[in-house]
């Protein structure tokens, strides 16, 4: 986990992995995506997360993930 994308402190949301520097929680993009929602959405909701964050912590998700894909 990137420590400059993602902070991890029990104080904040009882430790839920969030957006460093802010109290949005990581789960919270991944909800307006599966919910349909354009990252244009997540972001005008969430102005303390920037777009290159945000789609930083996508693309480190994505290469996670990447490894233990089975295809289709």
């Amino acid at each position: 986990m990137n420590k400059q994308l993602i902070s991890v402190d029990p104080e904040i949301h009882s430790g839920a992995p969030v957006f460093a520097g802010t109290r949005v929680p990581i789960k919270t993009l991944f909800d307006h995506l599966e919910a349909g929602d354009s990252l244009e959405v997540f972001l005008d909701d969430f102005p303390s997360v920037s777009r290159d964050v945000a789609v930083a912590v996508l693309e480190e998700a994505h290469a996670a993930l990447l490894p233990d894909a089975h295809p289709a």
